[in-house]
């Protein structure tokens, strides 16, 4: 670092991206990214737009949110676009957060959460989770923090049911509860009928997993009118034109999709389902994932040896290196056909380790 960056950002530790080698052609199983690419209709729309990148985007995001409001059955005032949801998650611990109303959130799960509250001062406290990698609802009752719960769970993929996420909302009425669905599309449910009865649940989504748009930047919350209204205030301070015109076009054409999203989707628990069942065949313990990715640990081949041994092979997966997770690693959903060269890999390798 330099000699003039201020005292309070020298001791921070930035968040740390899957890795994105390129010293080889990889099979990329470890940043969560679908397999397939955006809908036909949201690729031909950013092309459209792209003659326009000359002229600023809307700063009001009318047609994105006024697409979204219909395809989520809300008001378009209950709903706001960032640049990816990492900048959601920032504007809502910038927020709902400061020097005595401090951020919660379990001690296994995105790691950003920790990272954005170190960058806005904000003291953080972890609740562990329980042995087998699950929250415990009853750990977040009455707490005076701001809650961040990731449903499904990363690493784990384990999801939280509706009626427990009620619990918290209701035991925690003087507290903001962001839930962060980035995978919630995966999973059976999602939060957001919810918001119409709880003024306190703030849900963030992207459009980086389900809809393929990982390099598209865009995620957006869903919340209260109010709470829409105060992520505005930091956004129009801030980042204005945070979503550039092609991103948003295509935003458009991915929600008016349907039938290309839900094929997407199918697919991907298709292709879980048959992954994990065989995981569990070759020995491995694997968690009941509901996002598009497994998190599984062999009794015999430690996490960091098998990730390495499968890099050198050409297929990378995410390795979390550190105390009860680092004997699994977490391998994204891809197609049949990278699944495929990864168990056919995989099987390889475990004959070998055996030996």
């Amino acid at each position: 670092m330099s000699r003039f960056l201020v005292k309070r950002h020298q001791s921070l530790v930035p968040y740390t991206p899957g890795e994105q080698p390129q010293d080889k052609t990889y099979i990329k199983l470890n940043t969560n990214e679908l397999p397939f690419p955006p809908s036909p209709i949201a690729q031909r729309l950013a092309r459209l737009e792209a003659s326009s990148l000359n002229l600023y985007s809307d700063p009001d995001q009318k047609i994105l949110r006024e697409t979204a409001a219909q395809v989520f059955a809300i008001d378009k005032d209950e709903i706001v676009f960032t640049n990816g949801s990492d900048e959601a998650l920032n504007y809502a611990v910038m927020a709902y957060c400061d020097e005595t109303t401090g951020l919660v959130f379990p001690d296994v799960t995105y790691s950003f959460y920790e990272v954005i509250a170190d960058l806005n001062k904000v003291p953080c406290k972890t609740i562990p989770v329980k042995d087998d990698l699950s929250v415990d609802v009853g750990d977040y009752k009455e707490l005076h923090r701001t809650i961040f719960l990731a449903n499904p769970n990363a690493p784990s993929g384990l999801a939280l049911k509706n009626e427990e996420i009620e619990v918290i909302l209701k035991t925690n009425p003087d507290n903001i509860v962001v839930i962060d669905e980035a995978y919630g599309d995966f999973n059976d449910e999602t939060c957001i009928p919810l918001i119409k009865k709880y003024d306190n649940l703030m849900i963030i989504r992207t459009f980086s997993k389900s809809y393929g748009m990982a390099g598209g930047r865009l995620g957006y919350v869903i919340a209260d009118k109010k709470l829409i209204a105060d992520i505005n205030r930091l956004r129009n301070s801030g980042n204005p034109y945070c979503v550039d015109r092609m991103a948003m076009m295509a935003g458009v054409g991915a929600l008016l999709d349907r039938s290309y999203l839900r094929s997407c989707i199918d697919k991907i628990k298709a292709i879980r389902q048959h992954s994990a069942d065989r995981l569990r065949q070759l020995g491995f313990e694997v968690t009941d994932s509901a996002a598009n990715f497994l998190f599984a640990k062999h009794p015999s081949y430690p996490g960091k040896d098998l990730y390495l041994d499968l890099k050198e092979n050409g297929i990378l997966v995410r390795h979390f290196d550190r105390p009860r997770l680092n004997d699994f690693i977490r391998i994204s959903i891809g197609s049949m056909e990278q699944m495929q060269v990864f168990f056919d890999t995989l099987q390889q390798l475990l004959e070998v380790h055996h030996d």
